[in-house]
């Protein structure tokens, strides 16, 4: 029998420990949080879920119902050309905003991993495509890699309860338009589709086109103080007896000083369904 010397075993001990070591390293840190993004996009550019540390029973959702993780978006390999992520280690939670913008099957989605120890419990994704809401994945690209998300400086962040409060008021105001109460940022870009609203000047505003009558509901939140970011899976509108069920929706919202400054949204919404899915007016006061 032929003996393998010290330094042989201890390679071959590190190759068999290697995927193991790998998948211990996702947890609830921001290293961890970024481990299980990483093996997500992987995964997700492979259409092969084989890589990742999937908890028995692990839940997974498209466009807010639930569905087949094994024929899913999640199966279908991609291209990616630009993605960024949040972490939020209060509820183990990521998100992924990521942007394909190959001619024959563009996307711009977004991802939530949810990690429970050392394996990915919770899998959602909110994907957007050709003929959805304001789509063009060319445009998002352009803008979203152009914009700065990075940290902000430690002296300088916002509070959790800061950031979640400028997001619901944000959205509180497609209900009855009351923008004053919105901490607006001057300036501020809003990302919608892929239709961009700023001009590149001090004086961009977000308040462009924000509807009202609109009830925004169903909010669940990711929370991210390091990089001053809150992003809300929600739906447009609320459901109504007869009607269609209202579109999975994603605001992803980055914060500086208490003060928004940019504002990106995707809608699960083909153009051709707004008018069947739009909301009521709401009713008037008598």
């Amino acid at each position: 029998m032929k003996r393998l010397s010290l330094p042989c075993l201890c390679v071959a001990l590190a190759a068999l420990l290697t995927p193991a070591l790998g998948h211990a390293a996702v947890s609830c840190t921001r290293e961890g949080l970024q481990q299980a993004v990483d093996l997500y996009l992987t995964a997700q550019t492979r259409g092969d879920l084989s890589g990742l540390p999937l908890a028995q029973g692990v839940g997974y959702w498209e466009n807010a119902v639930p569905a087949d993780i094994h024929s899913g978006f999640i199966g279908k390999a991609m291209k990616i050309d630009h993605h960024r992520s949040i972490f939020d280690t209060a509820t183990c939670q990521s998100f992924t905003e990521v942007i394909v913008t190959n001619e024959a099957a563009p996307y711009v989605f977004g991802t939530r991993l949810r990690v429970n120890h050392d394996k990915i419990a919770e899998i959602e994704i909110l994907w957007t495509t050709t003929g959805y809401w304001l789509f063009d994945a060319d445009s998002y690209l352009k803008h979203s890699s152009a914009e700065n998300w990075g940290p902000i400086p430690a002296q300088k962040r916002d509070s959790r309860t800061t950031l979640v409060a400028a997001a619901n008021a944000y959205l509180d105001a497609f209900l009855e338009g009351k923008l004053d109460r919105v901490p607006w940022g001057y300036p501020c870009e809003r990302l919608e589709g892929g239709a961009y609203f700023g001009k590149g000047s001090p004086s961009d505003s977000c308040t462009v086109g924000v509807p009202s009558g609109v009830d925004i509901v169903n909010r669940r939140y990711i929370v991210d103080p390091v990089l001053g970011t809150v992003q809300v899976f929600c739906t447009f509108g609320a459901a109504h007896p007869g009607g269609p069920p209202p579109p999975a929706d994603s605001h992803l919202f980055r914060v500086e000083n208490g003060k928004l400054r940019y504002v990106h949204t995707m809608t699960h919404l083909l153009m051709s369904d707004f008018p069947r899915n739009r909301a009521p007016p709401p009713r008037r006061q008598n």
